[in-house]
């Protein structure tokens, strides 16, 4: 009765695009609400909650394993993480090395001390301070021949402990190296 009659709207307005607008109106703050709006999923006892941090957790560490072996950046340990250290191990991967025939040397000389053979119980007296040492020598060569070359390539990196990390890695077995050899043996490309 005391209303003000104005003239109705339409039914759908014309949608007027402001340039450099975002294309769409605002949602009101109800719809907005209820579009945040998450249901609780909580667990429903400690119980399943500790199973699911374990779960997450195993995830986790199999993605880290997963990048560690593949030699990912972001999931190397601090000691095998940078240029200098890659170089290292591209320059191990690419060798065939004593040190990493060592424990196979190692298993055939105690298949050999069984043996009644006097010769084979001379040679295994005698076999594993010699190996030791062919290792240590070769160990030696490979540290000096690393640091040269990291001291060559990368000028302005820390080459500290590196002829150590690469003896350590020679004398590893190949297959169950971490990183995995990203290069084959012979291969001098990507050294």
């Amino acid at each position: 009765m005391f209303k003000r009659r104005t003239p109705e709207a339409p039914a759908n307005p014309p949608e007027v695009v402001k340039p450099g607008g975002k294309g769409r109106p605002t949602p009101k703050r109800k719809e907005a609400e209820k579009r945040n709006r998450q249901p609780i999923t909580a667990p429903g006892s400690r119980k399943e909650a500790y199973r699911k941090v374990r779960e997450r957790q195993a995830d986790d560490r199999a993605k880290a394993r997963k990048g560690m072996a593949k030699g990912d950046e972001k999931h190397l340990l601090k000691r095998d993480k940078g240029p200098v250290r890659k170089l290292a191990r591209n320059y191990v991967d690419s060798r065939r090395t004593v040190g990493s025939y060592l424990m196979y040397a190692m298993f055939a000389i105690v298949l050999l001390s069984m043996l009644p053979i006097p010769v084979a119980r001379l040679l295994v007296l005698f076999a594993p301070p010699l190996l030791l040492v062919v290792v240590f020598a070769e160990g030696l060569m490979l540290s000096r021949g690393i640091k040269r070359l990291a001291a060559e390539r990368y000028p302005d990196e820390d080459v500290k402990g590196v002829g150590l990390y690469a003896a350590m890695r020679a004398m590893q077995i190949r297959r169950l190296r971490v990183p995995n050899p990203q290069v084959r043996v012979g291969e001098k490309q990507k050294i």
